[in-house]
Formats: C-alpha cells, structure tokens, sequence
C-alpha cells in the first residue's frame, strides 16, 4: 500500500505539472491581454499532432519535439496576428465565440490533415523504462521527465517574468497596456510574443500527453476544462497560483481516483464504487474551486491589480 501511495502521489505531481504547463499559457494570454481563449486546447492538440509526425519524419523523438514546438509557436503566432486582434477590447462574450470557431477548424483541419485516426509519439529507449528513485520504488522514466522538464520550464517561466526587460514589459502590460503602448512599447508585438509563448507551453504538454496516450482530434477540450479550473483556483494571471494549483489538483485526481473506490467499497456493492469513485474524484476539483472562490474570490494567488 505504502509503495502504490507513493506512486500515485508521483502520478499526481506528474499530471498536475502536465495540467501547469497548459494553464501557465493561458493564464499568461488571459492576464496580460484580457482574452479568454478557448483555443489554447487547439495548440495543446496540434504541438502533439506536430511532434508526432516530424518524429517520423526524422526518425529522431527528440527532433521531432523540437520541431514540434517551432511549428507550434509559429501556428499560435500566426492566429494572434490573424484572428485575436480582432477580439481585443471585446466583450468575453465575443472571446469565447470566436475561439470557439476555431476549436471547430482546428479540428476539422486536422481531421483533413492528418485524418480521424490518432497519432502515437513513441518514446525513445532510454525513456521507456523504470528507474528506482527509492530503495525499492521504481519509476517510469518517463514519467519522470516529465517531472523533470515541467518543473525547469516553471523555473525558466519565472525567470522570464522575474528577472528580464522582456518579463518586465509582461508585467507593466498586464497592469496598464495603456501607459505601456504611450511610452512607445509596440504592444502588438508584445501580445504576440505572448501568445507564442502560450501556444509553446501547450504544445509542449500535448506533446508529453502524446506520449501517454494517442493524440487524437479533439483530445484538448477535456484538458482545457480542468486547466480553466486551475486558473481560477490559482488566480488569473499568476503564475505561481497556476503551479501551485496544478500540484493540487493533479493529486486530488490522481490519488482520489486510485483510492476512493476501494474505500467506498466499505459502504457499497464494488460496481457502484467502481463508477463513484472516479465521479467523486472528479467532483473533489470543483468542490475545491468553489471552496476557494468562497475564502479567497481572487484565487489563492491573485495577480497584482486584480
């Protein structure tokens, strides 16, 4: 019991670090542009659709992830400049109308593309193994990497905002565009370079989702719903918040999910434990999102200036 405890709560950091990846993006663009971007799942979908196909082109998986992400970037760049400048300024009704357009093509773009079948990045050897991190504690290496690297770009993420001009820019855009575009900031350039930024981030964790399980057309919907949550348990535009409670919600799925059926089977039949268990693990990341909305209406950490 002791080793499969520890294994979930490695599951659970993994997936969360999985879900920061994809809700640091989004909060950024959300944050800094304030645009609710329901297409940033699109970018999740298409960095592990990317990356799958350039690592057969090349027959290289690490080619292929760098690859992937490049095309990513240029595609979330490309519908900055094309589609979400026409959506500044606008009511998030309008937000949400028109990236929901684009989930729609993106979708089927892949589908003509790269046809209704999913796609799988297939890991390298040295990856596709277990390593013992304990005395008797084996682990997924890849997996692991995925621990590894989130962790890094989080590291990488914050120097960025932290400690350089550009990250400063971030910022004073996010608390006053305004004021930064009259001291002759191009903002537009600016908002691009984010967007690309974002766009990165989730093509990133599609790409190490792909390897999970297959890509397939669609696969960022469900993704992006629990990403949203983050974000506003974290706060909108915090990146710190989005770290924090990404790890949160990742345990309480993963562990929830690995032990709760086994504990309602004290108190019902197997079958219905089998089907509440997961239902209730699920139900625990929204109960936990509007206990903090209720204590804390701006998220565990809210942004400056929100």
């Amino acid at each position: 019991m002791g080793l499969l405890f520890i294994e979930q709560c490695l599951n659970g950091l993994q997936f969360g670090l999985l879900l920061f990846l994809l809700a640091a993006g989004l909060t950024l663009v959300f944050g800094i542009m304030d645009l609710v971007n329901l297409a940033h799942g699109s970018l999740y979908m298409l960095g592990a659709y990317f990356a799958a196909t350039f690592a057969a082109l090349t027959d290289s998986f690490l080619l292929g992830v760098v690859l992937g992400l490049a095309a990513t970037l240029v595609v979330g760049m490309a519908v900055e400049v094309v589609a979400m400048r026409r959506l500044y300024g606008r009511d998030h009704l309008d937000h949400v109308l028109g990236t929901f357009g684009l989930i729609l093509f993106f979708n089927e773009l892949v589908r003509l593309v790269w046809g209704p079948a999913g796609m799988s990045l297939i890991p390298p050897a040295w990856l596709n193994r277990s390593i013992e991190i304990l005395p008797g504690v084996p682990y997924s290496a890849y997996r692991l990497s995925i621990i590894v690297v989130s962790l890094a770009v989080a590291l990488l993420l914050y120097l960025l905002v932290m400690r350089t001009r550009i990250g400063m820019l971030i910022r004073a855009g996010a608390s006053n565009r305004e004021m930064v575009g009259a001291l002759g900031v191009n903002i537009n350039l600016l908002y691009t370079l984010v967007f690309g930024i974002g766009a990165t981030l989730a093509g990133l964790a599609g790409i190490m989702q792909a390897q999970i399980q297959t890509a397939y057309v669609g696969m960022g919907e469900n993704v992006l719903i629990v990403a949203l949550v983050v974000i506003i348990i974290g706060g909108i535009g915090s990146i710190r918040g989005a770290l924090v409670a990404s790890i949160f919600v990742g345990l309480i799925d993963t562990v929830g999910r690995a032990f709760l059926p086994d504990m309602l089977k004290l108190v019902l039949s197997p079958a219905a434990a089998s089907t509440a268990g997961p239902a209730l693990s699920s139900m625990l990341i929204y109960i936990l999102m509007v206990a903090v909305l209720v204590l804390r209406p701006g998220g565990l950490f809210p942004a400056a200036g929100r």
